[in-house]
């Protein structure tokens, strides 16, 4: 096995499914938090991460509330990188590997949202952002305007580095944020603030679901700020 190699062909791969991100991770140390059975994840060691951009002119539709087009593209995206994670899948599969593609958007938890485990905690270690005040996922070049999926895998491969950044001065989201929920440092996010304005946006029928968006449209990256 040549795992820059395997490394390059399966970014190829995704990048030819429609991912716009693809990094690698080595999970074994963060395996604990995950809400799957240990007797599944226990040779999978490692999580490739993929992203997706959002469509930059149905964010600025956003002012301070999410949109129903906005809504529509959330859960088309969403449905992309299941559709992808899943070809990923059966890739690594067909060439004699294990592969376990987590949804992109299913969520076990809404008032602490949680899921099987966090795409933005592992696609951190992937390099492919850092988690920036709002708690989202920040890329340099196309800041928190992306959805995220994963694939845990055991097919060795290289891993990519972490990307040691932040927000710097940028405190857009922190201005916009319609809940308030939004602070200086990232660990004093008020998750309660912000699930209390997704069930209003709900509420309102503004999103079937929740979602909102506002903070997504302000994050931009840092080469755009």
């Amino acid at each position: 096995m040549d795992k820059n190699k395997d490394y390059t062909q399966l970014k190829n791969f995704a990048l030819e499914q429609g991912a716009d991100l693809f990094g690698v991770a080595d999970i074994r140390k963060v395996k604990k938090d995950f809400v799957l059975s240990p007797g599944v994840t226990q040779k999978l060691d490692y999580a490739i991460c993929l992203g997706v951009r959002l469509s930059a002119s149905i964010l600025n539709e956003i002012s301070d509330s999410p949109t129903r087009l906005y809504f529509h593209h959330y859960r088309t995206l969403n449905n992309l990188l299941d559709q992808i994670a899943l070809k990923v899948s059966n890739y690594i599969q067909k060439i004699g590997f294990l592969a376990l593609p987590v949804p992109a958007s299913q969520i076990l938890d809404w008032e602490k949202q949680r899921g099987h485990l966090s795409h933005r905690k592992l696609a951190s270690l992937a390099g492919l952002g850092w988690v920036g005040r709002s708690n989202l996922l920040v890329n340099r070049d196309l800041g928190a305007q992306f959805r995220l999926a994963t694939v845990l895998t055991d097919m060795p491969l290289k891993t990519d580095k972490q990307v040691k950044d932040d927000c710097g001065k940028c405190r857009l989201c922190i201005r916009m944020c319609p809940a308030g929920a939004i602070k200086e440092r990232k660990e004093e996010y008020d998750f309660q603030a912000c699930f209390a304005k997704l069930k209003e946006f709900q509420k309102q029928r503004l999103a079937d679901q929740y979602v909102c968006g506002v903070c997504v449209k302000a994050c931009r990256g840092r080469n755009k700020v």
